[in-house]
């Protein structure tokens, strides 16, 4: 991430009375606190107490036969041993671009996407590109990040047509508003496709637990390069998380979340329509923020250092872009983490915010042209 930006986000998140429309941060209300610590003593009360224990680079078998029912529910072919437990999605994606990439591969990506995918292929000596033409094609099926909409069946068929390796990141799949459960990917190209997914959105990011399935190819190399990476997942978290599930009803919580993450995003894109008229935006089908898109040049990282100063955060646009542009002016608003009672007040923050950024902006251009005015001035006397 750029570094002023990261500096920004730091004083945000630790400024008192700031909030924070960033970060996509699951709502903390939501947390299964008390399953959760019921699901610690159970984890710990075991004769061998495996939790505090080191375990095999693959992950906990039940907790990867959890993950394998919820893939065969929706139509792919998978059993626990095509399973590999992670430190989230992240290390997943991480792994797979260990296996998949070399040094000058040119990865697909939306126009828009999970900025710290763009950083992990920046750092791997990969190019992110908006085009076809590319080694490995990165994608957020399911619900997409930033914009929070779901794979058109165009732009499935397109993915599906290439013969290229495809790493497909489920980190929001299961929190569309309207609670279905589309055909994972690796239904469909199991022999291409690396499947990604995680707990952190759904139930906790705490815990740093996902998983990654890549292609029965591979399976024994990933294994090598997640031992060679870690040895393992986080002990602790896989045997809580694998506690809470087996008395825990997952789909009732999810339900539960889609229903208050979609009200909080109606309510905000009223907020914004209300008071930021000039903003563009789609209607989220899912996930936790609304994407805004202006007209306006500039740039992003001081529009951020102006809202902080007016108590509100968010997530400038240029860091989901593979272009890495910041003109013009774009920024991810996450509802997700905020109260419904604060919703209002903060995009009424951000209103505030975006005027006096016009404000100096216009006085910039004032001052610009005052300036090419005399400079002029001064060649013809």
């Amino acid at each position: 991430m750029d570094e002023a930006i990261e500096r920004l986000q730091r004083i945000a998140s630790l400024r008192r009375g700031v909030l924070a429309l960033g970060g996509g941060l699951p709502a903390p209300e939501l947390f299964p606190r008390e399953a959760l610590a019921r699901a610690f003593d159970d984890a710990l009360a075991t004769p061998r107490c495996e939790a505090l224990q080191y375990g095999w680079p693959e992950g906990r078998s039940d907790l990867r036969a959890w993950i394998a029912r919820r893939l065969r529910a929706r139509g792919a072919d998978v059993h626990a041993r095509d399973v590999v437990i992670t430190a989230g999605a992240q290390q997943a994606i991480a792994v797979a671009c260990e296996a998949l990439l070399v040094r000058g591969a040119r990865v697909g990506v939306d126009a828009e996407t999970y900025p710290a995918a763009l950083e992990l292929f920046r750092t791997r000596g990969a190019t992110p590109v908006v085009a076809r033409d590319v080694a490995v094609r990165y994608v957020m099926p399911g619900i997409a990040n930033p914009r929070g909409d779901a794979l058109s069946s165009d732009a499935r068929a397109v993915i599906l047509a290439s013969s290229r390796a495809i790493i497909a990141d489920e980190a929001y799949a299961e929190l569309r508003f309207d609670g279905a459960r589309e055909r994972p990917l690796l239904a469909d190209a199991p022999e291409r496709v690396w499947h990604v997914g995680t707990f952190s959105k759904s139930l906790c990011p705490g815990f740093r637990v996902g998983w990654l399935v890549p292609p029965r190819a591979e399976l024994a190399r990933v294994r090598r390069i997640k031992h060679d990476i870690d040895l393992q997942a986080n002990s602790l978290g896989q045997a809580v998380l694998a506690a809470l599930l087996r008395r825990f009803d997952v789909d009732a919580h999810l339900a539960r979340a889609a229903a208050l993450y979609r009200a909080r995003a109606e309510r905000f894109a009223r907020a914004l329509r209300a008071s930021l008229p000039s903003f563009r935006f789609r209607d989220p089908e899912g996930g936790f923020s609304i994407f805004v898109e202006t007209d306006a040049g500039g740039d992003d990282a001081r529009f951020l250092e102006i809202a902080t100063a007016h108590g509100i955060g968010f997530d400038p646009g240029r860091i989901f872009r593979a272009s890495q542009r910041s003109s013009p002016i774009a920024l991810r608003l996450c509802f997700s983490a905020v109260r419904d009672d604060l919703l209002d007040v903060a995009v009424e923050r951000l209103a505030r915010a975006w005027r006096a950024f016009a404000a100096r902006r216009t006085h910039g251009d004032v001052g610009v042209r005052n300036a090419a005015g005399a400079s002029s001035r001064r060649r013809h006397d």
